[in-house]
């Protein structure tokens, strides 16, 4: 398959069409979304999940948790923050993004992961919080961190879309995570959620940019296993009718 920035609008209107819609251009709004890495029998494995078919958006897609950003998020107290060449890179040249609203983002993928899936990425230890979306890191004694987190990826949804996100993907080994709930996460968003090595995820129905991010990073991994923090990140968007990629 065609990776995202070697396709038209045209192309990716026609692959993705359950979601285009005839409705005015909206303006993307901020999401994060968390790639969580693991060793499998296979290889390398993602947690990802089926999106319900009532969703107006990618009904029925695999996908990463994630979600909207709450820019309240920034004001939650974590173990460790995000590393400092990560920050920056969100941050970006002429600090395009304020820091609060890099936290945000990365925090935002953190509770959206639990809020999605039970999994609490932070460490043992005393946390409480007024915030309602971040009671059950406080009720199992977590304490939310960044400290783990790398920024590898961003995309902005085609124009025409019935929902438009900025979306920042992070990744973060299985090893940072403190707790995974048998039940689940206290939401349904997600259904079939399970871990796919990365043939098995091609092989799911994924969106494109979510094909071509895991290509990318496999690629990341093969050269920095470590995921050394502030490595480039590729950036996706459309203009001009055609896709387009270009390095953070």
């Amino acid at each position: 398959m065609m990776r995202f920035e070697d396709m038209t609008r045209a192309e990716i209107d026609a692959f993705e069409a359950p979601d285009v819609a005839a409705a005015r251009v909206l303006r993307p709004r901020d999401a994060a979304t968390l790639i969580l890495l693991g060793r499998c029998a296979g290889g390398l494995c993602v947690l990802m999940g089926r999106r319900h078919m009532r969703h107006a958006f990618m009904p029925g897609r695999f996908v990463f948790p994630g979600g909207r950003t709450d820019p309240a998020d920034s004001r939650i107290r974590v173990a460790h923050p995000l590393h400092p060449a990560e920050e920056a890179k969100l941050i970006g040249p002429g600090k395009r993004v304020t820091a609060a609203r890099a936290r945000a983002l990365a925090l935002s993928a953190v509770r959206e992961t639990y809020e999605e899936t039970g999994i609490l990425i932070g460490h043992k230890g005393p946390f409480a919080t007024r915030s309602p979306h971040w009671q059950g890191f406080a009720e199992h004694g977590i304490k939310p961190s960044l400290g783990g987190l790398r920024y590898i990826a961003r995309a902005i949804t085609p124009p025409g879309r019935v929902r438009r996100f900025d979306t920042r993907f992070f990744a973060i080994w299985r090893e940072d995570v403190a707790l995974e709930l048998a039940e689940g996460g206290p939401t349904d968003e997600l259904e079939e959620i399970a871990w796919l090595t990365l043939d098995q995820a091609r092989s799911a129905d994924i969106p494109i940019i979510t094909r071509t991010v895991l290509d990318d990073l496999q690629r990341r991994i093969e050269t920095d296993p470590e995921l050394t923090p502030g490595a480039p990140v590729p950036f996706y968007f459309v203009r001009a009718r055609h896709a387009r990629r270009v390095l953070l």
